[in-house]
């Protein structure tokens, strides 16, 4: 049985407006010294952890790819600031921005590779898109380049429910019960055709249930309306900034997903070096619902020059 190197730890990040110390957790799997890119991957949410991802952990044991995995400020085994809720001035893009930046050079990465997945991948695009230092090759995983493409993708989604189910869930809305067991079982429908064809798996729960236990900063960047965003990403776009990223770029996305065509169109036309793949089998999670075909595809990208 394969047993990698694992490291786990945490970085200090200095933050004079948390009015705290603060600290980003990481975990390693594998050697950051064996001389292969190591691959730095971005969760989504905002505000999920890293667990829904960690199928990618065998990324190493197929290809040697050191990994590094972290929770994003706010979550999980990172500093928590609850007392920043609603702070739209503190809980924005550039802030994690920041966060990455700061764990690239503490962690003494002269090179790396980055994973984004939904948001990590939008916050990803744009960290790109600064040309930072040591970034090889980026991986833009089921994503979008606008939030507003993103919200009409399953705005449509919706549209084509069956239309009783539709009034059912919109008066659930309205009258504030969205946490009935009757809006709960259409959302597992609606997210079984899609987010996931594999729900629920365990990973994803512990995700899950690390951001019930504080939703700082999904309720203040995205809101409490899954289908709206009211936060501070609601007018979220990184088209500006997609003719900046100057370094290879693979694009990865599903079917009847957040990630349409339409949605990561503007990363396939801006990129200059792009490469996209759609994967017939998926929706919004491919990392599960085609475990082994995904990380073949982002591996042997990788390993290309």
């Amino acid at each position: 049985m394969y047993s990698p190197k694992v490291t786990e730890g945490t970085v200090d990040f200095d933050i004079p407006a948390a009015g705290k110390p603060c600290k980003t957790w990481y975990k390693i799997i594998g050697d950051l010294s064996c001389g292969i890119t190591p691959l730095m991957i971005i969760h989504g949410g905002p505000g999920l952890t890293h667990h829904y991802l960690l199928p990618l952990t065998d990324l190493n044991e197929k290809f040697g790819i050191p990994l590094i995995f972290y929770d994003q400020l706010g979550n999980c085994l990172s500093t928590h600031l609850p007392e920043k809720m609603g702070d739209e001035s503190f809980w924005t893009e550039s802030l994690f921005h920041a966060e990455l930046t700061n764990l690239i050079s503490k962690l003494s990465l002269h090179s790396y590779d980055v994973l984004g997945h939904s948001w990590g991948g939008m916050m990803a695009s744009t960290f790109a898109g600064s040309q930072p230092k040591g970034l090889r090759k980026l991986i833009l995983s089921n994503t979008t380049a606008t939030g507003d493409a993103w919200d009409e993708a399953y705005a449509e989604y919706r549209r084509k429910m069956p239309q009783d189910i539709q009034e059912t869930m919109k008066k659930h809305e309205d009258d504030g019960t969205t946490h009935s067991v009757e809006y709960k079982e259409m959302m597992d429908v609606f997210n079984e055709k899609h987010f996931c064809k594999k729900l629920p798996f365990p990973d994803f729960q512990t995700s899950l249930e690390w951001k019930a236990k504080d939703m700082t900063v999904s309720l203040t960047m995205h809101g409490p309306n899954k289908w709206v965003v009211t936060g501070s990403m609601v007018s979220w776009t990184a088209v500006p900034v997609i003719k900046n990223i100057l370094v290879p770029t693979l694009v990865i996305n599903g079917i009847d997903e957040g990630a349409s065509d339409e949605a990561i169109a503007p990363f396939v036309e801006g990129i200059h070096d792009v490469k996209w793949v759609k994967l017939h089998n998926s929706t919004h999670m491919p990392h599960w619902e085609e475990k082994d075909n995904y990380l073949q595809i982002v591996g042997q990208w990788l390993q290309t020059r």
